[in-house]
C-alpha cells in the first residue's frame, strides 16, 4: 500500500469512526498498519488506533499500539515523532492507573524539548503528569502541573486542551473539598464547549457536564446533579465511551446514596464496578467500593463496610493513592467508634493522621485540615493551598509550607 493509499484508507476510517462506526474503522486503520509500507502513514494510523482504544476503554490495547508508536517513530528518526509516540505511552499508563511510569514518560517528553511540534506538545505532557500527580495524591505538583499546562494552553490559544484542563482541575479541587472551585472549572470547560466546540467531538461536552454533576451532588444540588450525569451518560452511551458510562453510573449511584435511597443506589454501583473492572480503572474502583461502604454504613450493616474497605484499602496501597487510604481509615474510624473497639479505633486515628502529614493536606497558617468539610481555598504562586479565610485574615510575605521546608534540621 503506497503513500497516496494509506493516507485514503486512514480517511475512510476517521469518517466511519465520526459516524460511530467503530469497528469497521478499526479494521480499516487494522489493515492500513498490515499493509502500509510508509512508516509516517503507520505512525498516523496507530495515533488513531490510539484514540480509539483510549475512549472505548480498551486500554491494554491502547498500550500495546503505543509501545508500537515508539518503535515507528524511533525508524522515523523524527523527534516530533518520538515525542508524540512517549506522551501515548504515558497517557496509556495513566488510563491503566501505572501513575509512576506516566510521570516518568512526561518526563521523558519534556527532556526531548527543541521543536515545534515538541512545544505545542508540553501542554498535553503537563495535563498528563498533573492527572498522575493526582492519582498518587500529590496535590502541590498535581497543581502546578495543571497551572503550567493552563498556561500552555492560553499560550498556544488552545481550547480543547483549556476545557480539559478545566476538568482535571474540577476533579482536582473535589478531592481537596472547595466545591466552588470544583463547579467553577466544568462550568468553564462547558462555556468553552458551547462557544468553540461546534467541531469538536461530543466527548468535550459530556466530560463537562459528568465533573458539573458530580461538583452538584457535593453541593446537595442533587437535581443538577442529575440532569448533568443524564446529558452526560446520553452521549457516552451514543459514542459507546465506556469509562465515562462507568463514571456516570458511579454519580448516578452517589446521588442516589446521597438521597438515603441504598437500594437504587446498589444496583448502579454494581453496575459502574462491572465496567471498572473490564476496562482497568483501579482508581475508579476504589472510589465505588467508598460509595458501596457508605451504603452499607446507612445500613448498619458494619461487618459488610468492613469487607469493602478491605478491598478498597488493597487497590489504593497497590496504586499509592493517599485520598482513598485516608478516607478508608476515617471510615474505619467511624465504624470502630460504633462497635466500641478502642485498639482498632486508636490505629485508624494514629493511620489518619499520618496521612494528613504526608500529603500536607493542613493549612500552614491555622494547622487545621484541608479537605475535611467544603472549604473556600487559595493557591499561592508556588501551589501550595491554604484557606482563604487564612490568607485575607494574615496575609503573607511568601509561602509558609516553603518557609518550613527550607529550615534544614542541625547536627545535635
Amino acid at each position: 500500500m503506497g503513500q497516496d493509499q494509506t493516507k485514503q484508507q486512514i480517511e475512510k476510517g476517521l469518517h466511519l469512526y465520526q459516524s460511530n462506526q467503530t469497528e469497521k474503522a478499526l479494521r480499516v486503520w487494522m489493515r492500513v498498519l498490515e499493509k502500509s509500507a510508509d512508516p509516517a502513514g503507520r505512525f498516523r494510523v496507530l495515533g488513531c488506533l490510539i484514540t480509539a482504544h483510549a475512549e472505548m476503554g480498551r486500554y491494554k490495547d491502547m498500550l500495546k499500539f503505543a509501545v508500537v508508536q515508539i518503535d515507528t517513530a524511533r525508524e522515523l528518526e523524527d523527534p516530533d515523532y518520538l515525542t508524540e509516540s512517549y506522551l501515548n505511552l504515558a497517557r496509556s499508563n495513566e488510563k491503566l492507573c501505572e501513575f509512576q511510569k506516566t510521570i516518568s514518560y512526561c518526563k521523558t517528553c519534556l527532556n526531548m524539548q527543541g521543536t515545534t511540534v515538541s512545544l505545542q506538545l508540553n501542554g498535553q505532557v503537563s495535563l498528563s503528569m498533573g492527572n498522575a500527580f493526582l492519582g498518587l495524591s500529590i496535590f502541590q505538583k498535581a497543581l502546578e502541573c495543571f497551572e503550567k499546562a493552563l498556561r500552555y494552553a492560553h499560550n498556544n490559544d488552545d481550547k480543547m486542551l483549556e476545557c480539559r484542563v478545566c476538568c482535571s482541575l474540577g476533579n482536582f479541587y473535589t478531592q481537596i473539598k472547595d466545591y466552588e472551585k470544583a463547579l467553577f472549572f466544568p462550568c468553564k470547560a462547558a462555556e468553552l464547549v458551547n462557544d468553540y466546540g461546534k467541531g469538536w467531538s461530543l466527548k468535550y461536552r459530556a466530560m463537562s457536564q459528568y465533573h458539573m454533576a458530580v461538583a452538584y451532588r457535593k453541593l446537595g444540588r442533587l437535581a443538577d446533579a442529575m440532569d448533568c450525569c443524564e446529558e452526560s451518560m446520553k452521549i457516552a452511551l451514543q459514542h459507546g465511551d465506556r469509562p465515562l458510562q462507568a463514571l456516570c453510573l458511579l454519580c448516578f449511584a452517589d446521588i442516589h446514596r446521597s438521597r438515603k435511597d441504598v437500594q437504587t443506589a446498589f444496583p448502579r454501583y454494581d453496575s459502574s464496578m462491572s465496567i471498572m473492572t473490564e476496562i482497568g480503572n483501579r482508581l475508579g474502583l476504589i472510589q465505588v467500593l467508598l460509595g458501596v461502604t457508605k451504603c452499607w454504613m446507612i445500613q448498619k450493616e458494619l461487618d459488610k463496610a468492613l469487607e469493602s474497605i478491605e478491598k478498597a484499602q488493597e487497590l489504593a496501597e497497590g496504586l499509592g493513592n493517599k485520598l482513598g487510604l485516608l478516607k478508608l481509615h476515617c471510615l474505619c474510624e467511624r465504624i470502630y467508634r460504633t462497635k466500641e473497639q478502642q485498639r482498632e479505633l486508636r490505629d485508624h486515628v494514629v493511620k489518619f493522621h499520618e496521612c494528613v502529614e504526608e500529603m500536607e493536606l493542613y493549612c500552614g497558617m491555622c494547622g487545621e485540615s484541608i479537605g475535611e468539610k467544603n472549604n473556600q481555598l487559595q493557591a499561592l504562586p508556588c501551589s501550595h493551598f491554604f484557606h482563604l479565610k487564612c490568607l485575607q485574615t494574615n496575609g503573607t510575605r511568601g509561602c509558609p509550607n516553603c518557609r518550613r521546608l527550607s529550615v534544614k534540621p542541625g547536627y545535635v
